[in-house]
C-alpha cells in the first residue's frame, strides 16, 4: 500500500448521485465543497457549502455533474476517509467514515484526532 493510497479519499456511488442532485437543482453551484474546521463537540467539525468555484489545490472528487472539492489543508484531517450518503429511518445524511477519527459524536459531523 502507498502513501497515496492511505491519503486517498473515496466518494461512494449514492454520494455521488446524490451531489450530482443537489448540483443539478442549483444552477449556480457547481461543486460540494467538504472541509474540516476547528470547533464542534469533539474538537473538528465537517463543513458541507454548495460553491460555483474550485481552487488551485483542492481534491476533486466525482465527476461533472456532481463534484466534491476538498482542500489541501481538510485533506489532513481526511486522509484515508470515504463520503457516503445515507437515506434510512434516522433520515437522510452525507456521513464521511474517517479512520483517523479517534472519536466523533452522536451527530456524526463532529470528531477528533
Amino acid at each position: 500500500m502507498t502513501i497515496q493510497d492511505i491519503q486517498k479519499v473515496t466518494l461512494s456511488e449514492a454520494a455521488a448521485r446524490r451531489v450530482a442532485e443537489i448540483v443539478a437543482a442549483e444552477p449556480s453551484k457547481t461543486a460540494l465543497r467538504v472541509s474540516v474546521e476547528g470547533g464542534g463537540c469533539s474538537g473538528f467539525s465537517y463543513k458541507f457549502d454548495l460553491v460555483d468555484d474550485q481552487q488551485d489545490d483542492d481534491l476533486v472528487l466525482g465527476g461533472e455533474s456532481g463534484k466534491v472539492l476538498i482542500d489541501s489543508m481538510s485533506l489532513v484531517y481526511m486522509a484515508g476517509s470515504e463520503i457516503d450518503f445515507v437515506d434510512d429511518l434516522m433520515g437522510q445524511s452525507f456521513q464521511i467514515r474517517n479512520p483517523n477519527a479517534i472519536a466523533s459524536c452522536g451527530c456524526g459531523t463532529s470528531f477528533s484526532i
